[in-house]
Formats: structure tokens, C-alpha cells, sequence
């Protein structure tokens, strides 16, 4: 698919959403619009599973299949393969021409059908592997809320006229080396977060953040074994590293159960297979899911200076994650609580990459003791980026990238950049272009000193720094103002003087020739 159609269809699919954008807030009608684009990609990749299956067979379109025993021969391959099933009548194709049937003799009440199906959908992963990545994933779907129509009639017809619409893209599943759908769906995710305001940011870290990050964590490799977000949003994030490199499988947490939903949407709409993802939904600080593994890639943005439990909760001071630093990070940010968490995470030949607030770069008490710990004991500092100002949804703050790894290949520096002052208006927001990204990418990976940009600074200049991170501290971004020559402004006040005295004349002439007194 060219970039011409791509575009078409991001814009077919927003206008689409649009149907609905009248009846409710942004977050609230993204949950409808994607989960139904969800419901349609399952059901095509149904279909396109199932005449696969059928090419051997007398009847080879799934839609027309009413044997039994053919049917139950489709659903157990469907479920090792794709983890569910849809029967021909459950198809998102069949239910959308039902609602916009017109004959008299035929029925378009749709409601209480597609609400059978999504559940059925769910009850057909009972008891397999895929049960978890399917429990309550349509939840967010609810097709009695007023907030779609008065009447059961007015819901009937709306719902029924964006299936209408929807029914008519291609997505083009066919073609396995295209991910038309899953770019169109992440286009959706930021076009809903630009509209969604503080909420945006529970969901959603900018692509251009995510591309920083993804290229980071994955320098000087071809392929993860796995990578892990432990504030997981949507998912963006992790499936941006598996842009740069092969990725084995993704692991996640999120503590939104909405995003959670909405993050499993997103695995499977970008064809990441069931066995390969697993998300789960939980407080990832006090209690997490995969502790006892290990990952080879960790990117997150979590929560700025979000409150946590901290010293309240007497096991945390026995947390592996947390003891060994010696003290624990304030209940009232819990940036480097998740620091911490991350670092335990990470594997030993594994680089984390995550976006923090300035104030961990310099703030004292507890989180100058972990921080001094992070330098000077476990010297896993490898980089700091520090970034512009108002990129993220949400909020204006400056923000910065902070870089983690147990395999420090430059074990006696740490290397700061600061990007604040590459962007491009955007709005009423400041964005990275690919060049800026690119620039940030190059001088992390060259680690070079350059002018009013980068500084490598020894182990020794930090320590004599107290530790202190604030980035100003190592790149010099000062710009002298270029030298005044009094002599050339003496003359042009000079010559502002003469011109004065032309001018006054002139008046003074003309109030003449008028009669009328001079104002001076």
C-alpha cells in the first residue's frame, strides 16, 4: 500500500470515528470506534483463516459453511492458530449487513446480536492459551449507554451506520508484509490523544519519544529475546522497538483497565500472536507481574512524580527492588521507585531507556541517595537526554531520557545531551522532526562531545559535582551576545538627532502656512 493510500485510509477511519464524536468525550468514543475496528479484524482474520482452511473442500467460502461438523474442525484450528473463533453468522460483515438491511421482510436490530457475539468471541478462549489476552476485552463496549442514543433505535441506527462504513475498507490483511491496519490504528490512538488532554498522557507516549527510545535500547543489536514496559499505556511503545529490530515477545503492565484492554487490542492488531504478548493489568509498584523475569530491552514513561505507597507499606523497605539502595523514593514521586523496579528487571546484558521529569536529575534527600547509589556504587548511568518542553500530552514540563545498562561498554563516562531547543511548532505544541531524532540517535550512539549540544563527562566530574545531574551543569549553552560598538551607536543617535531637527522644522513650516500654533 503506497503512502497516498495510506493516508486515505487514516482519514477514512477518523472520519468514521467522527460518526460518533458528537455523542461523547474523546476517550469515550475512541473506546467504541477501535474496539469495532478490533471486532473487524478479527472477524477478516476469521474469514481468511477459514477459506485457507476450506481450500481442499467442495464448499470453499467460510460465509457458506452450515456443516457441523466442519464447523467444529474450523474452530479447534482456529483457536492453536488464532487464539479464537467467529462463527460465518458472527462475522463483522454478516452483522454490519444485517443493520442496514432495508427489506421489510428482514429485521436491522443489531444490538443484542453484536453483544452475543463480542462475548462470544471471549467465551471462546475458555480454557485455552489465549484465555487471558481475550478476558473482558470488549468490556469498554456498551451498547445500551444513552451516551450513543436516547432509544434503543437511535443506538441501533448509529452503530448500524458506522458498521456500515467500516465494512466498506479494505484492510488488506492479505498482504503479511503490511501492517496497514496497525498504523492506521496507532494514527487513531494519536489522533485521540492530541483531543484527550491530561487524560492523553495515562495512554499514549508520542511517536516521536517512542522512536528516541526504541533506537536507543536496541544499539548494536538485530534482535531481542524480549522487551518490557511497566507502565504499558496503549502498547505504542513496545511495539516501536519492534520496529528496529525482531523482538521474541513483548511483556507489559498497566494499571488503567480501559488502556490495559486497549494495549491487548493493539498486540493483536499489529499480528503479534497470543503465545507472544502478555500484558497484564495491575499497580506495577506494589504489585507486580513478571518479577521474576529478566529483560534484555525496558522502555517505559510512566507517570511523572505519580504517589506511591513508599515507606507507608513496611514490606517495600524488605523490596528487593527497593532495599539495597538505602533509602526509599519519596510517597510523593515515585520517578525513581520505578527506576529502581526497572533496574531490577533488566537483564544483564539489557538497556533501559526511560522518560522522567528534570527534578530526578537534582532533587536531594532520599533521591539524591539513590541516585548517588545508581553513579557511584552500581555505575549504570550510561546517558542523559534532556528534551524540549511541551511535547507530551498533557503537560508542558521539560523532560528528559534517562539511560540505564548493566553492560556498559563506557564504564568511566556519562554522556549528556541536551535536544531542548531542537523542535518545530506543532500547534499549541513543541514536536521532534525525524532530524532532530536523528541527531539525538547519532551523538548517543558517537558519544561525542559537541558544542552547545553533548558533553562525555568523567565519573570524577560528577562525583565533584555532588551527584548532581541538572544538565546545565555539563553542556555549556551559553551565547554570548555579539559585541557593542558604542562608537557606530553614537553616530546613529547622532544622525536620529539631525533628522529630528529636519522633521521639527518641517512642522513648524507647515503650522505657518496653516495659521495654526506649532505643538512645541
Amino acid at each position: 500500500m503506497s503512502e497516498e493510500q495510506k493516508k486515505l485510509l487514516e482519514a477514512q477511519l477518523w472520519n468514521i470515528a467522527n460518526e460518533l464524536r458528537g455523542k461523547m468525550d474523546a476517550d469515550e468514543f475512541r473506546d467504541y470506534i477501535l474496539g469495532f475496528i478490533f471486532y473487524k479484524y478479527l472477524s477478516e482474520k476469521q474469514y481468511l483463516y477459514a477459506n485457507q482452511l476450506l481450500e481442499t473442500e467442495t464448499i470453499k467460502d467460510y460465509l457458506k459453511v452450515t456443516d457441523t461438523d466442519d464447523l467444529d474442525a474450523i474452530r479447534e484450528e482456529s483457536l492453536l492458530k488464532l487464539g479464537y473463533f467467529l462463527k460465518p453468522n458472527e462475522l463483522f460483515s454478516s452483522v454490519a449487513k444485517k443493520g442496514n438491511a432495508n427489506t421489510e421482510n428482514e429485521s436491522n436490530f443489531i444490538l443484542a446480536d453484536l453483544d452475543s457475539i463480542l462475548n462470544s468471541i471471549e467465551q471462546s478462549t475458555m480454557g485455552t492459551e489465549s484465555e487471558d489476552d481475550f478476558n473482558k476485552l470488549f468490556e469498554d463496549l456498551d451498547l445500551n449507554s444513552t451516551k450513543l442514543g436516547r432509544s434503543t433505535e437511535a443506538r441501533n441506527t448509529l452503530i448500524a451506520k458506522v458498521l456500515s462504513h467500516l465494512d466498506k475498507i479494505d484492510f488488506a490483511l492479505e498482504d503479511a508484509d503490511a501492517d496497514v491496519l496497525g498504523d492506521a490504528y496507532e494514527y487513531l490512538i494519536g489522533q485521540f490523544a492530541s483531543g484527550a488532554g491530561k487524560k492523553a498522557g495515562e495512554f499514549y507516549t508520542p511517536q516521536q519519544v517512542s522512536k528516541i527510545l526504541a533506537k536507543i535500547v536496541t544499539t548494536g543489536k538485530k534482535r531481542l529475546k524480549n522487551v518490557y514496559d511497566p507502565t504499558c499505556g496503549s502498547g505504542s511503545l513496545l511495539l516501536r522497538v519492534a520496529r528496529e529490530v525482531e523482538v521474541d515477545d513483548f511483556f507489559g503492565q498497566e494499571l488503567n483497565r480501559t488502556t490495559y484492554n486497549l494495549a491487548r487490542m493493539n498486540m493483536i492488531l499489529h499480528d503479534v500472536h497470543y503465545r507472544h504478548f502478555d500484558i497484564k493489568q495491575e499497580d506495577t509498584l506494589e504489585h507486580p507481574q513478571h518479577l521474576d523475569m529478566r529483560f534484555e530491552a525496558v522502555v517505559a514513561n510512566p507517570p511523572f512524580s505519580a504517589k506511591w505507597k513508599g515507606k507507608d507499606n513496611p514490606l517495600n523497605e524488605n523490596d528487593e527492588r527497593f532495599s539495597q539502595y538505602g533509602r526509599l523514593a519519596p510517597t510523593s514521586k515515585a520517578d525513581f521507585a520505578f527506576v529502581q523496579h526497572m533496574l531490577y528487571q533488566l537483564a544483564d546484558n539489557g538497556t533501559m531507556a526511560c522518560v522522567l521529569p528534570h527534578g530526578v536529575l537534582f532533587r536531594g534527600s532520599a533521591e539524591e541517595t539513590i541516585r548517588k547509589y545508581v553513579i557511584k556504587d552500581l555505575n549504570y548511568l550510561d546517558a542523559i537526554i534532556g528534551l524540549p518542553a511541551n511535547i507530551f500530552y498533557g503537560t508542558g514540563i521539560p523532560t528528559c531520557i534517562m539511560v540505564l545498562s548493566k553492560c556498559r561498554v563506557n564504564d568511566d563516562n556519562i554522556l549528556f545531551i541536551d535536544a531542548s531547543n531542537g523542535f518545530e511548532k506543532d500547534g499549541n505544541k513543541n514536536k521532534l522532526t525525524d532530524e532532530h531524532i536523528d541527531t539525538i540517535v547519532e551523538t548517543y550512539r558517537d558519544r561525542k562531545t559537541i558544542d552547545k549540544y553533548s558533553y562525555v563527562a568523567t565519573l570524577d566530574e560528577v562525583k565533584d559535582n555532588d551527584y548532581n545531574l541538572n544538565i546545565p551543569r555539563y553542556v555549556d549553552t551559553f551565547e554570548e551576545e555579539e559585541p557593542i560598538d558604542l562608537e557606530t551607536v553614537a553616530n546613529d543617535l547622532q544622525a536620529l538627532e539631525s533628522n529630528m531637527v529636519e522633521t521639527d522644522a518641517t512642522i513648524v513650516d507647515f503650522c505657518q502656512q496653516l495659521n495654526i500654533k506649532t505643538p512645541f
